[in-house]
């Protein structure tokens, strides 16, 4: 499914953030307990405009901002903060992974695979890009290609329940039900609401004659999210 909205805190071969700013302790650069979306927001908000942070540091407070913009459903905000943080560090990879998030959940999925292959670029290593670019590449029908950005996902970040419905997917698409349904096993030990992989596993069950069983996992899914079914309808998975 869509890669994982993650906030990033750090950014490979950048200087620290300045003392005054204390990252360790501000809620733009931390997680906290009590840390909330519109917490770190406003948080970031401060420090973009305070003027005091350098520009790999302030990359990552516009990073960071417009992830909580993206975890809000705000994405045309999400997508000027990324633009932001490309802007003043051109190779940072977790920036363009994160505006394919955003482009994809605006369902403008050419711009989103375009960040994609940008983030995984720069980063080979980057398991969220290859995610997503395995997702958009299975929607696309290139499934070959879609299969291995999955597995170069799962052999740097094995037990990722999104990766693993990903993959998954793409096995539907290829009718290869046993594959499907033993990722979606996978998916769901790793996250057991995982509603992207209880639809996977309940249609491939249908297809291999457990009409009961795929019903459960189906009437699950839309227990927990009903826009799993709606999505996967849109690719004639139904």
């Amino acid at each position: 499914m869509r890669s994982i909205f993650v906030l990033s805190f750090l950014l490979a071969g950048a200087a620290s953030t300045t003392a005054a700013v204390q990252p360790a302790a501000n809620p733009c650069f931390s997680t906290g307990a009590g840390t909330t979306i519109d917490l770190r927001i406003d948080a970031c908000t401060t420090v973009i405009q305070s003027g005091a942070l350098p520009p790999d540091s302030l990359a990552v407070a516009y990073q960071n901002r417009g992830t909580g913009y993206l975890n809000k459903g705000d994405f045309d905000r999400a997508i000027q903060d990324y633009d932001q943080a490309i802007r003043l560090v051109p190779n940072y990879a977790n920036a363009f992974n994160s505006r394919g998030v955003a482009y994809q959940a605006k369902g403008e999925n050419e711009r989103a695979l375009q960040d994609y292959d940008q983030a995984i670029g720069f980063d080979p290593d980057d398991a969220n890009a290859l995610n997503g670019r395995c997702w958009l590449q299975g929607v696309r029908g290139e499934l070959q290609a879609a299969l291995a950005d999955c597995n170069e996902s799962l052999r740097l970040r094995p037990n990722s329940s999104n990766t693993l419905d990903s993959r998954a997917f793409v096995y539907i698409r290829l009718g290869r039900w046993d594959e499907a349904i033993a990722d979606a096993d996978a998916a769901l030990r790793a996250n057991a609401t995982n509603a992207y992989a209880l639809f996977e596993r309940g249609f491939a069950r249908r297809r291999q004659g457990d009409l009961a069983g795929g019903d459960a996992d189906i009437a699950a899914s839309r227990a927990i999210d009903p826009k799993a079914e709606m999505e996967f309808a849109r690719f004639g998975v139904r």
